[in-house]
């Protein structure tokens, strides 16, 4: 499965911390979103209103997916969180850029150990195993991985709730 959201190029942005994982555009040191062009897209970042919890939004689902895991990967203190398609395909991630594709690439035989056939392979896994939470998740008939390294062994909870915000922001861009 391929997964593609809105036509946009899945790109990694260079000279940041987080990385991008298919965004179009990164954030700003300003909080406004820098496309292709340049110029910022307009995002609702608010001072925290009473009825609403989340400090960072974007009507872009790339961008919002990112800034789901980014927000996850702070409150669990993670290395690297990524959303990636059946095939190991970065979509979204938080996290230093080869880390992101390093888990990324693994990411389909994490949830899948079975399907390892190379010794070296299977001990890179092997070591992977015990600092990475591994979710599944069902999008539009096909399916996602969401991936947390690093953090407590009480990640999973963390993950947990990235997965409802994933699926939240996957399914309206659907």
């Amino acid at each position: 499965m391929s997964l593609s959201l809105s036509n946009q190029q899945l790109v990694p942005q260079r000279g940041s911390d987080d990385c991008a994982g298919g965004q179009r555009g990164a954030p700003s040191a300003e909080g406004a979103v820098a496309t292709e062009g340049g110029a910022p897209d307009e995002t609702r970042e608010e001072g925290p209103p009473t009825s609403e919890r989340r400090r960072r939004r974007s009507d872009d689902p790339i961008t919002a997916l990112h800034y789901q895991l980014s927000t996850t990967r702070s409150e669990a203190n993670l290395d690297v969180v990524v959303l990636v398609d059946d095939s190991g395909c970065l979509v979204a991630g938080a996290g230093a850029w080869p880390a992101c594709e390093e888990l990324a690439a693994y990411a389909p035989l994490l949830a899948n150990p079975d399907a390892v056939q190379n010794a070296a392979v299977g001990s890179r896994i092997a070591a992977l195993t015990a600092e990475v939470e591994v979710q599944s998740l069902s999008v539009a008939g096909g399916e996602v991985l969401l991936c947390g390294r690093g953090g407590t062994a009480a990640r999973g909870a963390s993950i947990a709730r990235a997965a409802a915000g994933c699926l939240r922001i996957l399914r309206a861009a659907a």
